[in-house]
């Protein structure tokens, strides 16, 4: 286990808040103050702070400040941190389900992985983060990937054919470009940019905030809105500080996080259509309403590969079944 450091610990004993409350929740997330995931604990604090008349407190401590996700995460597990906000992708070496929401095309669309993930299936997948000492308590939104290129408008499935395109380093995303035709290229992120202008790479595929804010579109402008990637953030508290807490605080808390999953899911949504204009004003163009089938169905061998049990072969099915 990674412990804090002396920094941050220091951040921990100067919050602010810590003297007017009862119970002071630490909580900890990568991106910066003002971020979506981070407004959205934030909201969650101020009704718990309402709903418990001060005696409960939530203090976010945003841009790392408390450590990188998988060591936050890890410190929560412990109970030295209260609570974490982390990618489903970083709990992937802790609860395996996890994996599976990194297949490509799984959800159809936005509201699709909303309603799976505020039904019957995201109460069972939260079961798999209490039997590792997290208390899931929301579901937020990661935003949608798809493919950004230098060199044409994507608008087919043979549109891809023989490109080249930057992948995080993931194995089913290597065999994703693969099943498409296209090939795969895993780099760092900060190399992505001189590798698109030089030529190295055609292309590479992440959301718009990521497009816009990364220079991209100036190198890329063409963007397929194929949204092959949905990735679920989550809220997560600590089940030893968890069990600290009386039912109705519980209570208290579990329904101030569903309720800011609202408020974080509203504020992406405005974060990514500022972005999109930003973008398009900037010259870029968005290809949208592609037939998306021929993709999906191209993923039935990446799918045959990693969803191998009886238990994912099910809620993979489960999912793709809900409206």
């Amino acid at each position: 286990m990674k412990f804090l450091t002396t920094t941050a610990l220091a951040l921990l004993a100067s919050a602010g808040i810590a003297g007017a409350c009862e119970m002071t929740l630490r909580s900890s997330d990568t991106h910066p103050d003002g971020y979506p995931t981070v407004e959205g604990v934030k909201a969650m604090a101020a009704e718990v702070e309402e709903k418990t008349d001060g005696r409960i407190c939530i203090e976010v401590f945003p841009s790392s400040q408390l450590g990188e996700e998988k060591d936050t995460i890890e410190q929560t597990q412990f109970g030295v941190i209260d609570m974490v906000r982390a990618s489903f992708g970083s709990f992937n070496d802790i609860v395996p389900v996890t994996q599976l929401m990194s297949l490509p095309y799984l959800f159809r669309s936005v509201d699709h992985m909303h309603n799976v993930m505020d039904g019957p299936i995201g109460e069972e997948i939260a079961a798999g983060f209490e039997e590792n000492d997290l208390i899931a308590l929301a579901y937020y939104d990661g935003g949608s990937r798809s493919f950004y290129n230098s060199q044409k408008p994507i608008q087919s499935i043979e549109d891809l054919e023989g490109m080249k395109f930057r992948v995080m380093q993931n194995d089913v995303f290597v065999d994703m470009m693969s099943a498409l035709g296209a090939n795969a290229t895993p780099m760092p992120y900060g190399e992505v940019y001189s590798s698109i202008q030089t030529g190295v790479i055609d292309g590479a595929e992440n959301n718009f905030p990521s497009y816009d804010s990364s220079g991209h579109a100036e190198v890329a402008k063409y963007f397929t809105l194929d949204e092959h990637l949905m990735v679920p953030e989550l809220v997560a508290m600590s089940k030893s500080t968890w069990e600290k807490l009386s039912p109705e605080d519980q209570q208290i808390i579990r329904e101030a996080a569903r309720n800011s999953a609202t408020v974080q899911r509203e504020l992406w949504a405005e974060q990514e259509r500022a972005s999109e204009e930003k973008v398009v004003e900037a010259g870029a163009e968005i290809i949208r309403d592609i037939d998306k089938t021929p993709f999906i169905e191209a993923m039935a061998p990446v799918y045959e590969k990693y969803v191998t049990t009886p238990e994912s072969q099910d809620l993979v099915k489960r999912i793709q079944e809900t409206e």
